[in-house]
């Protein structure tokens, strides 16, 4: 098996390691990064990890996972909450979908308990911190297998 997983974040999250680290711990970005390629490796996947801090960024990447990849780990970050853009743009995509957030987003503000992201997504999973991202990696790499 081999193909691309594309690992998208969004936006503040090039500030992990000095942002609210009681909720989001030391872990930094390139910290992240190299733990999805490592795993995407290990799994014959090639890991297409990007930020941005701009929605339309994100939603031209999102885009691309669509054509260009077989599958999307996205943390969209507050976008999440708000961007109904990056709903349909997931909509169109046709690849597995996880959505991942470092925190639980349901022990935080109201506001964060819904997502936009959700309704496009194969599976959500948030609380476990950077090992999200590799249990993302490893639940899109268990879906494209069974598609072969």
């Amino acid at each position: 098996m081999s193909g691309k997983i594309f690992i998208l974040n969004g936006p503040n999250l090039n500030l992990l390691g000095t942002r609210e680290p009681d909720i989001y711990g030391a872990l930094t970005l390139d910290d992240l990064r190299q733990a999805c390629e490592r795993k995407a490796e290990a799994l014959g996947f090639e890991a297409v990890f990007r930020q941005t801090n701009s929605e339309g960024e994100l939603v031209g990447w999102i885009q691309e996972s669509g054509t260009d990849g077989d599958a999307l780990v996205l943390n969209a970050g507050a976008y999440t909450h708000t961007s109904v853009a990056i709903l349909d743009a997931l909509k169109a995509t046709g690849v597995p979908v996880i959505e991942v957030h470092l925190s639980n987003v349901f022990a935080r503000e109201q506001f964060r308990h819904n997502s936009y992201v959700s309704p496009a997504a194969t599976g959500v999973i948030c609380g476990l911190g950077g090992a999200g991202y590799e249990l993302a990696i490893d639940a899109v790499a268990g879906i494209l297998k069974k598609g072969e």
